[in-house]
């Protein structure tokens, strides 16, 4: 079955992001793009849908609108356009059979104005069995590549320089194979490295002697860095082409793994596939990813 990258879009500035980040990850991984629009139908429209529209027509333009934007970016890129009359999260979730990857939009950082529980986008990371990008307002292709030096605030883009890095956050303790294979798999398709980071907390050892400590939390830190090289050793072999640094830690892993993505092109973290009687969770570390990162961050669901 050929799967597609799944967008999904709802007219606001932040879904034509998402919109256009897709088809060129679309053209980067050689699949189609759908591109999705969920509506529901209120017995009062809201202020959004302009007066002499119905919720359905305002719907349809705005799908067509965003499609029309990317068809003409993309000239060959098969793109399909599916209006959906549901629920935002199950319209989207309904496509997952056949999707490779989903890309939603999200707004600002941290805070009210930023990811909000109960948004669409954190309901489909939190129940989406494929993985999910979240993609913020104003993300352009240029943004997707380093500054050249010397010219603040201009690309490399024309001169075809290499992607910034993919960032992968892994934990030693339990790696996991689909987010490792998604993170070097998505550097393959860049062309670039893959930064991995490893953050780790050493247990306070009150009262022992200043000797002891630092002799034990080098040994620890010896100890992680020899596990994480140990971790991605298979993957190295897989994928050769990819250049791989590591760099490990002490210290809290989402502060790590926020501070190291400002010159990368796309984060990856991981969400254990897990239920509480609370509701579903997507873990502290892609919570705090989807806050504070200002670049496209791609969640991985994993067992």
């Amino acid at each position: 079955m050929l799967r597609h990258v799944t967008a999904g879009v709802d007219g606001s500035v932040e879904s034509l992001a998402t919109a256009h980040w897709a088809a060129r990850e679309a053209v980067r991984r050689g699949a189609p793009l759908r591109v999705v629009h969920a509506w529901q139908w209120h017995p009062r429209p809201p202020a959004s849908v302009p007066l002499g529209n119905t919720e359905h027509e305002w719907a349809q333009q705005t799908l067509d609108q965003v499609v029309a934007g990317v068809r003409a970016a993309h000239p060959g890129l098969s793109v399909d356009a599916q209006l959906v009359s549901d629920s935002p999260v199950r319209g989207l979730l309904s496509w997952s059979d056949d999707t490779e990857l989903f890309v939603l939009g999200s707004r600002g950082l941290g805070g009210l104005a930023g990811f909000m529980v109960g948004s669409v986008s954190q309901r489909v990371v939190a129940r989406s069995v494929r993985p999910v990008v979240l993609v913020r307002a104003g993300r352009a292709a240029a943004d997707e590549y380093p500054t050249t030096p010397g010219k603040e605030g201009s690309s490399q883009e024309d001169s075809k320089a290499p992607y910034r890095d993919v960032v992968l956050g892994l934990d030693v303790r339990r790696p996991c194979d689909e987010l490792i294979e998604f993170a070097f798999e998505a550097a393959r398709l860049h062309g670039t490295a893959l930064r991995v980071i490893h953050a780790f907390r050493v247990p306070s050892a009150d009262g022992a002697d200043l000797h002891t400590v630092t002799g034990a939390r080098a040994d620890v830190l010896a100890a992680q860095e020899r596990a994480v090289v140990a971790t991605l050793r298979p993957w190295c072999a897989k994928f050769p082409e990819v250049s791989v640094t590591e760099t490990v830690s002490e210290g809290r892993p989402a502060a790590a793994l926020v501070h190291a993505s400002s010159e990368a092109c796309l984060v990856v973290v991981g969400r254990k596939i897990r239920e509480s009687h609370l509701g579903t969770h997507i873990g502290s570390v892609a919570h705090a990813a989807l806050h504070h990162i200002g670049g496209p961050v791609a969640v991985v669901p994993h067992g």
